[in-house]
């Protein structure tokens, strides 16, 4: 049966139980901040491939990786590496793409993403974010190094939950709360269906550039989920690290994608990855 446009499916590759799990969505964001968080977990948890998401919506893609073809939009799981006993899961699930979903499809693939969350029976969904800033930098390139730019530890972060238990108990101890502003995208759809349904979605948000990919947001974000969340220990400088290597391997993953889809409707992955 052919499907409409703007439908979604969600395909399960490995059976896993994901009960109590956190869920973290890796859609691109703002300074591609959602991707670079939920690679570097995946990387760095040795998270393994669960499921998959399809819609005809998606870019005609297969990315190559060790002689493996990959879907455009992937699902993993993994366990936190962390012995302590106050730590919200012991499960952790991550949505991943390198390309920015067409606006036509971000509602119904955040609502089947939910939708899919609640049935597994997890226990939060977080939809990590760049918060647009005005601020002048000092970056030029794709070859800054680790010392120039603002420091990690100068990187304001701030919440929003969609219910106030999430509120009171996530976001307003650790963080400066969000109180007025827009969210778009996949995150502020997540948002408001949390809260229509009464299920906890927190945004992290890291201020960040809007015209290149920002690794120390991306950072800023990891080092709440894993204070927050998973807490478990984490050094800031090899984390910065990584996340940078994961920028730049997003972008060389959009380059190749541009140049092969020349030919292709706005829709496919010449497209931006994030806005």
């Amino acid at each position: 049966m052919t499907m409409a446009p703007d439908s979604v499916r969600i395909y399960e590759v490995k059976r896993v139980d994901v009960e109590g799990a956190i869920v973290i969505d890796g859609f691109p964001s703002v300074g591609l901040v959602s991707s670079i968080v939920a690679n570097y977990l995946i990387d760095t948890l040795e998270m393994e491939q669960i499921g998959i998401v399809e819609s005809p919506s998606f870019p005609t893609v297969s990315l190559v990786r060790g002689g493996n073809p990959q879907h455009p939009v992937r699902i993993y799981a993994g366990h936190p590496r962390s012995d302590r006993a106050n730590r919200v899961a012991d499960k952790i699930v991550a949505f991943v793409s390198e390309f920015h979903p067409p606006p036509a499809i971000i509602h119904p693939l955040a609502t089947s993403i939910l939708d899919w969350v609640q049935e597994q029976r997890c226990s939060l969904l977080v939809s990590p974010e760049g918060l647009v800033v005005d601020k002048p930098t000092t970056r030029h390139g794709r070859g800054e190094s680790q010392g120039r730019g603002p420091r990690l530890q100068d990187v304001k972060i701030y919440g929003v939950a969609s219910t106030r238990r999430a509120r009171e108990l996530y976001i307003e101890p650790n963080m400066s709360v969000f109180a007025e502003g827009v969210i778009t995208g996949i995150a502020g759809v997540l948002l408001n269906e949390g809260r229509r349904r009464g299920f906890d979605v927190l945004t992290f948000l890291a201020e960040a550039q809007s015209d290149y990919p920002d690794a120390r947001a991306a950072a800023k974000v990891i080092e709440a989920i894993n204070t927050i969340l998973l807490r478990s220990p984490l050094d800031a400088v090899p984390l910065y690290a990584e996340a940078e290597r994961i920028e730049r391997q997003l972008l060389e993953i959009q380059r190749r994608a541009s140049e092969k889809g020349s030919g292709e409707t706005p829709a496919q992955p010449a497209s931006p990855m994030y806005r």
